[in-house]
């Protein structure tokens, strides 16, 4: 298929912060979309089933996927420290249920494994460089699934997206609720890395929304994509232009790295954190030009996605 010529049945594996945007976008165009959680149904969303269990347990995984034509992994645990233990069975759950079903597969990526990029912006031919473990490990699964696509076992397409914002996107490294809330009211707000470095930024609507069009189209598959990048610039203007929308005026503080290791001792998220806080070290912005010439995903105006965000947060 190339582009959408008919509805497509699909299944939508996690229903968090991009994986809840995606069924609703997926049901708007026409699709016929099954969510699998662990926890119990979520809101009522016309054209969408909510399934209940766990992954990890075979019979689950298949009856979930069953009938799929494309299936879209979207599980990213909310236990950021025990992505080394968590992580590679998940994973693998999705992508041997969607093969076994005979479903295409779309998966949500991050960009760790690119390490410190040599250039700004870097494009999907940047070859992976991870400086850290969880880098590494974000490396060895994308590599192990794209042998997959290779091998012929499993239809892939791999959408990696930077750092999110959006309504109700609780897991994020900049703006959580602490600092969204300290933005309503006005004050100081905490960031950890340099606040003054380009970084980007992604609206977790933008990036459901291109991956709903990457599981329509035949010609992304086999090879990764960067979604659409919201915020190109400084760490420090956005939390500004979030203010601006805001109403309010803030200071923008970085949270020192000596502090950041000493609390990591004894809280490992902050270890896990700090491990990774050198992407705002260094320029870290993705190229998001192939999926725009390929397919003109719809974006959201950056003052829109900011109100999003501050009202439903």
């Amino acid at each position: 298929m190339t582009g959408r010529s008919q509805p497509l049945v699909t299944t939508v594996l996690g229903a968090g912060q991009i994986g809840l945007p995606l069924a609703r976008f997926l049901a708007a165009r026409g699709h016929v979309v099954s969510v699998l959680r662990r926890g119990p149904p979520g809101p009522a969303i016309p054209g969408v089933s909510w399934l209940q269990g766990d992954l990890l347990d075979p019979p689950t995984a298949a009856n979930a996927c069953a009938g799929a034509d494309v299936v879209f992994n979207t599980v990213n645990p909310a236990q950021y420290h025990r992505w080394d233990r968590l992580l590679p069975p998940l994973f693998r759950a999705a992508w041997a249920a969607a093969r076994d079903a005979g479903a295409r597969l779309v998966q949500l990526d991050n960009l760790y494994m690119v390490g410190r990029p040599r250039k700004t912006p870097f494009d999907e031919q940047t070859p992976p460089r991870p400086c850290a473990p969880m880098g590494r490990l974000r490396a060895e699964l994308a590599e192990e699934l794209m042998e997959l696509h290779r091998r012929g076992d499993l239809q892939v397409a791999c959408g990696r997206a930077c750092d999110f914002f959006g309504p109700g996107a609780a897991n994020t490294a900049v703006f959580r609720p602490d600092l969204l809330a300290a933005v309503r009211r006005g004050g100081t707000v905490r960031v950890f890395g340099d606040p003054d470095t380009p970084h980007g930024y992604a609206f977790t609507h933008d990036v459901a929304q291109a991956l709903a069009i990457l599981g329509e189209h035949e010609e992304a598959f086999g090879r990764i994509w960067h979604l659409p990048v919201a915020w190109k610039g400084t760490t420090r203007a956005l939390i500004d232009r979030f203010a601006a929308r805001a109403g309010t005026r803030v200071r923008v503080r970085r949270v020192p790295s000596a502090a950041l290791r000493v609390f990591g001792l004894v809280a490992p998220v902050l270890r896990a954190v700090a491990e990774m806080s050198y992407q705002w070290d260094v320029a870290f912005v993705p190229d998001d030009s192939a999926i725009r010439g390929a397919f003109d995903p719809p974006t959201t105006p950056l003052d829109e996605a900011i109100d999003r965000t501050l009202t439903d947060s």
